[in-house]
Parts: C-alpha cells; structure tokens; sequence
C-alpha cells in the first residue's frame, strides 16, 4: 500500500490491474495529489486491455482532487483509445457514481460500473414490503432459541456489537434490549429495511441503535471495533459469503467473536405428508442456487469460519418447530416461503406451471403440518461463532 497522505492511499493491484485508492481526498492544492496522480499514470502506461480504478472505499473527495484525476484519465483515454479504463464505485458512496459518470460522459473508453448493484442476487425478493411482517415473524420464533444461544457464543452485556445485514433491525433491538451493549451499529444495504427498523427502534424508545446504510462487503467502518459481530441468514443470499466474512472479521477486534447462522433448507421437516414436504425444500435448494444462493450453507458454517481465519470455532443447530408458541405463525412464515419462492423466484427461473404446482404443493402441505393437531413441522439453523485471534 502507498501510503500518500494521512488521510488517503493509493495501491496498484497488478494482478488483477486494478488502482485501489481510499481514505479522504481533500488535498489544499494540486501538489498534495502528486503521489496519487504519478501511481494512476504508471499503472495505466504499464497496463493493457482492461483497467479498474475502485473507489468503493473513497469516501471523500473535493474538486482539486477530482480535477487532478479527471486530467490524468481523461489523457490516458486519449493517448489509448483501445484500452478500456472501468472506475468501480458502489451506491453506498452516493456522490460517486453520479461525479465519475460527468467524466465518463466525454470518454467513450471510460465507464462507470456500480459494484453492488448486482452483488446481492437475492436482494430483490427480500427486500418486498410485503415480506416484512413475516421476517418479524422469523424473528420471533428464532429468538426463543438465540437467547439463550448467545451468551454461550460470548454475548453478554456492555460489549461494542455490530449487526451485520440487519434488515429491519428486529433482531438488534432484541440485542440492546436483553444485552445492554455500550455500543451498536446495525448495517443494511436496503433503505427501506433501514427506514422501517429507524421507526420501529424510535417506537421502543431504542434511540442509541446506529442503523447504517452501507454494503456488507466493503465497510465504511474502521479495523478491530467490535467484541461481537453477528450476521445471520445473509451469507447463504451472498454470492461470494468469502468477501463478507473477510470483512465480519476486519471490524471485529482481536479476541472478539463474529456469530452467523444459516439454513440447510433441504432439511426442513414435516408430519403428515413427509415426502412432498422433503421434494419440495429439495427444489428450494436448487431454486435459490440458481440465483447464485446457498441455502445449504448452515452445516458449512465450520469450514468457513476455519478458512476465514477465525480459531476457537463453536458450531450449533437448532430446529425452529410449530411446538415453538402460535403454530399459525410458523404457517404464516411458510406461506410467505410459498409466495416468494413460488410466486416469484421459480417465475423468474422460467419454471413451467406442472412444476409450480407441485412446488407449492409441498409448502402446502407443510402449512398443514404445522397446523395439524398431531402434525409436526421443523425448520433447521445453524449458528456458529468464531474467535478472531490475538
């Protein structure tokens, strides 16, 4: 890394002929960018074809700055026009995108790609207003077991606790309810989910919560704050789960622990009506593979913690059942699985109607087993914490 200033940096990847710069750019005149102008030049007199300059972790940047890069790129397009130079931004930055495009806008050889605009596959079926009472649901019925899972995964009172992916922010304000943690941030990458856990954490009078917008796999927060990092259900919809625990364990300090837990849907259960049941959490798993989703994931949780450097592993399982209080609730969860999955994702996958009627079949009859009076229905998780080492 090419430290230039104290408050920014610049770095060459040449293996994937990327310039990385970061930090806050707000040099007083042009020769405080001498550093970061000289790099971007001979990274790009060095490089062919394709180049990338990521400014995902840029996250300020006045006119002199801009200026300055503006002239070094906008040359560089000039004096090749057959190389293509691709400036990777991210919609957490919101000045970027539409600064880098004024640029771009001149250059035929220059773009703009938005980095997470396609990282979350899933995102888009989560993210339905409609979904939110039953992630509340969810909720619900996974806390009975996570509380007092938790305190054997290191949580307990007065610790700094970052919520990862949080969503709607319901299982942060369980947190600080029944923890007390002297410091929280909860992060999503959806402002609607944000919006509504703002409002519901100001209903509870839980106004010290930090909701914070921003994109899981390159945090705008420091190295080595948090004692307990916790993502839960959100590794499985990520594409590359490797990128979010590299950064789950990046913001958790040394000695401190990250708790995730994930799904084996093809391990959800149900009496009467067993083999339509296991057929259809079978063609889940697939359905979601399709869009680059592991909702299989939960007994990997192990090996992933182990490859992302974590030591001191502790590994679970739970199975969230209709004997857990109101078994119309776990049917309302259900049903909603059946108008997602069914409804929309198997739709999108272009399924054919045979398919689809057989798919919904098998939640159908789950809904009955969980409201059956001799039925049984289960849902399994995982959850699995590792220690960050000293």
């Amino acid at each position: 890394m090419n430290r230039l200033s104290p408050s920014f940096s610049a770095d060459f990847d040449d293996v994937n002929q990327e310039i990385v710069l970061t930090g806050r750019m707000r040099p007083r005149s042009p020769d405080e960018m001498r550093g970061v102008t000289d790099l971007v030049r001979r990274s790009l007199d060095g490089s062919s074809a394709t180049v990338y300059v990521n400014v995902k972790r840029l996250t300020h940047m006045n006119m002199t700055a801009f200026r300055c890069l503006a002239n070094v790129l906008a040359g560089a397009c000039a004096e090749n026009p057959g190389r293509m130079i691709v400036i990777v931004t991210s919609s957490v930055i919101t000045w970027s995108a539409p600064l880098f495009k004024t640029l771009a806008a001149d250059q035929p050889n220059l773009s703009v790609e938005i980095y997470d605009s396609a990282f979350y596959p899933g995102q888009t079926f989560v993210e339905d207003e409609s979904f939110i009472p039953i992630l509340r649901t969810q909720t619900k019925m996974t806390w009975r077991h996570e509380r007092e899972i938790l305190p054997r995964h290191g949580l307990r009172e007065g610790l700094t606790v970052a919520d990862i992916c949080c969503g709607i922010g319901d299982f942060a304000t369980l947190i600080k309810r029944h923890f007390n943690p002297a410091r929280l941030v909860a992060l999503d990458h959806s402002r609607k989910s944000l919006e509504y856990a703002r409002r519901v954490a100001a209903d509870f009078g839980l106004n010290s919560i930090e909701y914070t917008y921003g994109d899981a796999s390159q945090m705008l927060l420091a190295d080595n704050q948090f004692d307990f990092v916790t993502c839960r259900h959100s590794l499985q919809i990520f594409n590359r789960p490797d990128i979010l625990l590299r950064e789950l364990y990046r913001i958790c300090k040394p000695g401190g622990r990250v708790y995730i837990t994930n799904e084996k849907n093809s391990h959800c259960l149900g009496e009467p009506h067993s083999e339509t049941i296991r057929w259809t959490y079978e063609q889940v798993a697939r359905l979601f593979s399709h869009f680059d989703m592991d909702v299989e994931m939960g007994p990997k949780s192990r090996r992933l913690l182990n490859d992302a450097g974590f030591d001191a592993i502790q590994v679970e399982s739970f199975m969230v059942t209709n004997l857990d209080g109101d078994p119309r609730d776990f049917a309302d969860v259900i049903e909603a699985w059946e108008n997602v999955y069914a409804g929309q994702m198997a739709v999108r996958r272009g399924d054919p109607p045979d398919f689809i009627r057989r798919f919904r079949q098998g939640f159908r009859d789950h809904v009955l087993a969980a409201l059956h009076p001799k039925g049984y229905a289960g849902w399994p998780i995982w959850a699995a914490s590792g220690r960050k080492p000293y």
